[in-house]
């Protein structure tokens, strides 16, 4: 896979930024729509920034990942970095990323970066979270500083319906947020959450596109979960059909999870997938 969105980030760095609102208008369609079924498990690549410079690591199809790919400096600036698949009809391996307070999409392919908006600087964590609000397109879970949670449904060309509040507070409360698959089977997508104690929850989604509705009553799904440094879902990684995590602990080691596509024990006992030197990125999507 080529992709040349070090260049193209680093060209934003010097280049006006417009005045444009946080997102465009939602459609008649998108504001009354139930949420869509979550599409089957897609396997996407693990990205990785470290030192400034984001690597590639394609997923081997079995489980794993193959070397990896240096794909360019000049990411230090960015505060918020996030994997989506917008582009090419939801095959295109697209990036949001955030600096000084401005989110802007870049697609895989192409020259096209876009401005998103302006203020994003209220959200202290951007993630990834699939198909939750409506539309066809993957969208965007931004945590608030004040710790509520909202969802921003995705669109076609990368921009992002109004927002749409789904935690009324106490995210503050936890260290990770991973999305990007379903992980209790029932065809919607859902969120994992890492307290600080250290304990993982998973929160299933609940096919209902209403403030405060989106996510259901949170399932324990184990403890210990701070050994880990960096959580990730990129899909279905092993190619079983099934969302799986990815964890980089702190000792520089990185396990695979394989979701099992049941609610009470969403998650199989971690495989061994990388031999060391993880610990070394500040950040996995």
């Amino acid at each position: 896979m080529t992709v040349a969105l070090g260049g193209l980030f680093a060209a934003l760095l010097v280049a006006a930024r417009p005045s444009l609102p946080w997102t465009t208008d939602r459609t008649d369609a998108i504001a009354t729509a139930q949420v869509q079924a979550a599409p089957g498990p897609v396997m996407f690549p693990l990205f990785g920034r470290k030192s400034g410079r984001l690597y590639d690591y394609e997923p081997k199809g079995t489980g794993g990942l193959q070397a990896g790919v240096d794909m360019g400096g000049g990411w230090a600036e960015a505060d918020a970095l996030v994997q989506s698949n917008v582009s090419e009809g939801g095959k295109g391996h697209d990036v949001y990323h955030r600096t000084d307070g401005t989110l802007f999409y870049t697609a895989e392919h192409g020259n096209d970066t876009k401005v998103v908006g302006g203020g994003w600087q209220i959200y202290d964590r951007l993630l990834s979270v699939g198909n939750m609000g409506g539309s066809a397109e993957p969208d965007l879970v931004a945590r608030h500083t004040d710790g509520t949670l909202w969802l921003y449904a995705g669109r076609p060309d990368g921009l992002l319906h109004p927002r749409m509040r789904i935690g009324a507070g106490g995210w503050n409360a936890m260290t990770a947020l991973v999305g990007r698959g379903d992980y209790t089977g029932d065809g919607t997508a859902d969120l994992l959450a890492r307290h600080s104690d250290g304990t993982l929850y998973l929160y299933p989604g609940t096919g209902d596109f209403e403030e405060d509705g989106v996510l259901g009553s949170r399932i324990t799904v184990g403890k210990g979960w701070n050994t880990h440094k960096l959580i990730v879902s990129t899909g279905d990684n092993s190619g079983d059909g099934k969302t799986d995590l990815i964890a980089a602990d702190t000792a520089g080691l990185l396990w695979l999870y394989k979701g099992t596509g049941h609610a009470d024990v969403p998650l199989a006992a971690r495989v061994q997938i990388g031999t060391g030197g993880w610990a070394a990125f500040d950040h996995l999507f």
